[in-house]
């Protein structure tokens, strides 16, 4: 198996949770925080699938990162972000939390994972965009369900129907790649795993709060201030700080 820091691409997937609307916003948020951050190291950055709603925020989105030693500084952001703040909906001025998921997964080499056209089910639909209207009258959206395990995974950021296959057959690889993983891991037993320190989806890593101005990493017990500039991509040190650990 290639060590994760030589593979130059991850696929991040950043889904609102509790708190409604205002999670989507903030999922937007964040994912406008990586792809600045993105745009600093000089990396190259693409949308595989998003689910946006109305107000500007999305339920979903997924997208590639690649060109460069990215795995790296990107491993540590995978797990529940917690944001602090008044929701631009809240009339009475109250602070709201809500939680975004957030997970990297590793985008497998072509010749590392294979999988056989048999055990594919691909079905094409129409593209629906907030509110759920169609907004192609063309078939182009595309969603693939891999019969081995159940894994099912959609595309329809692209406008024909081969971009979406190639975005969806990007996720469903990745996918795959961290069931494997986990699989493995796993197998190892417990202590194993604490010395890994697998990361899962549901732990709770960071809490921004608006109102003090302040970002704190619970993994690291460390807070930063700043916040605007943080979620406009100066992550730098958030990244570093992790990494030293």
């Amino acid at each position: 198996m290639p060590t994760q820091t030589n593979l130059e691409s991850i696929i991040m997937e950043i889904r609102a949770g509790t708190g409604g609307e205002e999670a989507a916003l903030f999922a937007t948020d964040l994912f406008r925080m990586y792809s600045k951050y993105s745009q600093f190291q000089g990396w190259k950055q693409r949308v595989l699938d998003s689910r946006p709603t109305e107000l500007g925020g999305f339920k979903e989105i997924i997208f590639e990162i690649k060109n460069g030693n990215i795995f790296s500084k990107m491993k540590h952001e995978g797990g529940v972000h917690r944001v602090q703040r008044i929701p631009k909906t809240e009339k009475g001025g109250r602070t709201h939390t809500s939680t975004v998921s957030v997970a990297v997964l590793v985008k497998p080499k072509k010749a590392f994972l294979k999988i056989k056209p048999d055990d594919l089910k691909i079905d094409f639909y129409r593209a629906s965009g907030p509110g759920g209207q169609y907004v192609n009258r063309r078939e182009t959206a595309v969603r693939i369900t891999h019969l081995p395990s159940g894994l099912v995974v959609t595309s329809q950021t692209e406008r024909n129907q081969l971009q979406n296959k190639e975005n969806a057959m990007a996720i469903l690889e990745a996918r795959l790649l961290e069931k494997k993983e986990i699989e493995e891991l796993e197998k190892l037993g417990e202590k194993r795993k604490a010395q890994i320190k697998w990361a899962k989806r549901a732990e709770k890593i960071r809490t921004y709060n608006f109102p003090q101005d302040r970002v704190t990493d619970h993994r690291i017990k460390k807070s930063f201030h700043h916040i605007e500039g943080i979620i406009d991509g100066k992550l730098e040190p958030i990244i570093k700080a992790l990494q030293s650990v």
